[in-house]
């Protein structure tokens, strides 16, 4: 963490803190759920290293970054006016992009309104996921995987954080960042938790430092303003019908785990791997799948994830 400078912009109406270290062209680094900033302090340092500056904020509703209290601004307009206010702020006309879970769906968005912003995109565990002019999102989970799915799960307001309250954060931080069973994670309602693993051995890429870190932020910021965005899937939706169809058109390589929960979501690889992802995304330039390796791909596989990012980036 040496070297690494913390402040606080003002960007669309919110204070966002920032994570940044390096000097160069700006690779802006956007977390997913449940964390922060500090899930790229592998890529900060090696980024920042290689003649970069690495650019990492806690999103709105996170860590030390404002969160409004209202569902309906976590919307992806809210998002990605935040990170263009970001990337004004940093006195830049366009950065590079690298987002995972929530920060890759954000970071996709980021493209599809403002591309013009954007030299390249390096995305992990998410791929784009093209709007269904039929139905609804939340809709379309329920019929997969029924009402004990986890995003499911996390619809109704003040449930999760009640059950998050119980387990505590760190126990929290623990189950979601040591899952790693392929497939959709069901959360019976009844049980709950119960039947989870509680991540009593923690991987060898993750310590107790680092969930207590994760822990002291959400200890601090609640977990409200991460679920919100789960909860405006369905608004998205609404909100985006003009750009129903629309390409992504900016240069990709996309990366993921053989392990993660989304990678085994049905119809997923073969929308990745034969046609279905290259026709949304025709500058998508490289697909990595990466053999053993869970969710939480750019902590788990913290150089490896650098190394994919700089050869990919340093060619534009």
């Amino acid at each position: 963490m040496e070297g690494i400078e913390h402040r606080s912009v003002v960007v669309n109406g919110i204070r966002m803190h920032v994570a940044e270290k390096g000097q160069g062209p700006v690779v802006l680094l956007l977390h997913g759920f449940p964390e922060v900033w500090y899930s790229w302090r592998h890529q900060i340092a090696g980024l920042a290293s290689r003649g970069y500056r690495a650019v990492a904020p806690d999103l709105r509703g996170y860590g030390d970054t404002d969160a409004p209290d209202s569902v309906d601004s976590y919307t992806v307009f809210h998002l990605v006016g935040d990170l263009v206010a970001l990337i004004d702020a940093l006195g830049e006309d366009k950065v590079f992009v690298v987002g995972h879970d929530w920060g890759a769906v954000v970071a996709w968005h980021l493209c599809m309104f403002t591309p013009d912003r954007v030299r390249a995109l390096v995305n992990l565990s998410v791929p784009y996921r093209p709007r269904d002019p039929e139905r609804k999102p939340i809709q379309t989970l329920r019929a997969l995987f029924g009402d004990d799915y986890y995003v499911c799960r996390f619809q109704e307001p003040g449930a999760a954080e009640a059950e998050f309250s119980t387990l505590g954060s760190k126990l929290t931080v623990r189950i979601f960042m040591t899952y790693r069973k392929p497939g959709p994670p069901i959360i019976p309602k009844d049980k709950g938790y119960e039947g989870v693993n509680k991540g009593d051995t923690l991987p060898h890429w993750l310590s107790e430092e680092d969930i207590n870190y994760f822990a002291s932020n959400f200890e601090k910021s609640g977990f409200t303003g991460g679920l919100n965005y789960y909860r405006v899937l369905d608004l998205n939706w609404e909100l985006t019908a003009p750009w129903t169809g629309v390409q992504i058109k900016v240069p990709v390589k996309f990366i993921v785990g053989d392990l993660d929960l989304t990678y085994t979501i049905p119809g997923v690889q073969d929308y990745i791997h034969k046609g279905g992802f290259k026709k949304d995304v025709p500058l998508l330039e490289d697909v990595v799948v990466m053999k053993g390796v869970g969710h939480f791909i750019n902590q788990e596989k913290g150089p490896e994830i650098t190394d994919h990012i700089y050869d990919f980036i340093k060619q534009f």
